[in-house]
């Protein structure tokens, strides 16, 4: 449940469309729901603005599904990441209108309205690091924002992110996904005054020792206003890139 959610139920009871009785059943699992293998969060929307979301690894397939069957049942928009196709064949039979990104891994099922606020640009370096991004994009979207992308234009062929330059300027805050020595971000951050937000992804040769050289590049950044997830993290910065968005909104309201 999250804030508007509540609102709409409260009104309801102050206009009598909604009895006490009922008001209260929905309230009963707040501010958890314990499954015994996990205590669902259906507070967090309230507390934070996004509903609990899923990682699906180290979870069996019948503790995903009876996760987001929870999720589903409170109204809450479900979103899980690193699904395996498995996972989501299962959650789709119990949940037919979610919808699995097979790239980005990630499942989602609206079900309260994203208000696609605009404002977000996620760049990736290679196709190879595009299932780092689609998390990203998956992430934000789920989260309320409309999302531009610029895929495939990394540093070995950089006339490909400069002719998109009025697009960068035009971002509130940008999400870049490289890996190998992870150079993008400087890049970018070099061009915009946008905050940047660095994905080192674990894509590269034996030196790039599954990531590692492309975060500590991206921690080394010479340009300023860049900032970095963890390796592989798509849903970090994607989530992160959308409460900045929220905030410039806010701000311009």
């Amino acid at each position: 449940m999250d804030m508007d959610a509540l609102r709409r139920l409260l009104d309801g009871v102050q206009d009598g469309s909604v009895s006490v009785d009922d008001a209260a059943a929905r309230c009963r699992d707040l501010p958890f729901e314990d499954l015994g293998f996990a205590k669902v969060d259906h507070h967090r929307a309230l507390r934070n603005g996004a509903p609990e979301v899923i990682l699906c690894e180290g979870k069996s397939t019948s503790e995903v599904v009876a996760i987001s069957e929870a999720i589903t049942r409170a109204g809450s928009n479900l979103f899980a990441t690193r699904a395996s196709a498995d996972v989501a064949e299962a959650v789709r039979k119990a949940l037919p209108d979610a919808r699995y990104n097979a790239r980005a891994r990630t499942i989602s099922l609206p079900q309260q309205p994203l208000k696609a606020r605009e404002g977000i640009l996620i760049v990736s370096a290679g196709t190879a690091d595009l299932p780092v991004a689609e998390e990203a994009l998956e992430t934000a979207a789920m989260m309320g924002h409309a999302v531009d992308c610029l895929y495939d234009v990394g540093v070995a062929g950089i006339h490909r992110l400069l002719s998109h330059t009025p697009t960068l300027a035009e971002a509130n805050v940008v999400v870049v996904v490289a890996g190998m020595e992870g150079a993008l971000p400087s890049v970018v951050g070099g061009l915009i005054s946008a905050p940047v937000i660095a994905v080192p992804t674990s894509v590269g040769y034996g030196a790039s020792l599954n990531g590692i050289a492309a975060l500590l590049g991206m921690l080394n950044s010479c340009a300023s206003g860049v900032t970095v997830v963890n390796i592989d993290n798509g849903f970090g910065a994607g989530f992160a890139a959308a409460r900045i968005n929220s905030m410039v909104a806010k701000d311009a309201n």
